[in-house]
């Protein structure tokens, strides 16, 4: 007398839903593998800030690296490029000010003779410029504790710049 015995297991495995099939007949077994949910990927949901959907956050691209955060103070974000030969501005773009540093990217010798080249170039003092964020990154956020604008802080970068 032949036996058949029919199982059926579902699995989840990383969103994908699969239904396995046994059947056993004969001493012969067959798999069959079958994909119910195909490649379907979640959207990505953006921030909503209070009163604005969520594709209104997404499209708010500041389009210059120099803004005014929520304190007040002036932020400019900078792409470090240590270890050149001289400190100097080398491209402007709506992401990040391109700043080739004369000190080697060890024991924050760049990260000071960055601000020490930023506070020339914006005529301050050492102590009104500051690194917020990017400590150990070649993408920083430069703090600019100042009554300058970001207009004007713009301005005096790409006078340096040429």
């Amino acid at each position: 007398m032949l036996s058949r015995t029919a199982l059926t297991v579902n699995c989840s495995f990383i969103g994908l839903s699969k239904c396995v099939q046994s059947f056993q007949a004969n001493r012969l077994t067959v798999l069959t593998v079958r994909s119910s949910s195909g490649n379907r990927k979640m959207p990505k949901k953006g921030k909503a800030v209070k009163g604005q959907p969520a594709a209104a956050v997404q499209q708010e691209a500041p389009s210059s690296p120099v803004t005014r955060d929520k304190s007040g103070a002036v932020t400019v974000i900078v792409h470090a490029k240590p270890g050149a030969k001289h400190s100097g501005i080398t491209d402007i773009s709506a992401e990040a000010v391109g700043v080739s540093i004369a000190a080697p990217p060890t024991d924050g010798e760049a990260n000071t003779e960055l601000i020490r080249y930023l506070a020339e170039v914006l005529d301050l003092k050492k102590s009104h410029i500051s690194l917020d964020k990017g400590s150990r990154s070649r993408d920083k956020v430069i703090r600019v504790d100042s009554s300058l604008s970001p207009e004007e802080v713009m301005r005096r970068i790409r006078e340096e710049a040429g």
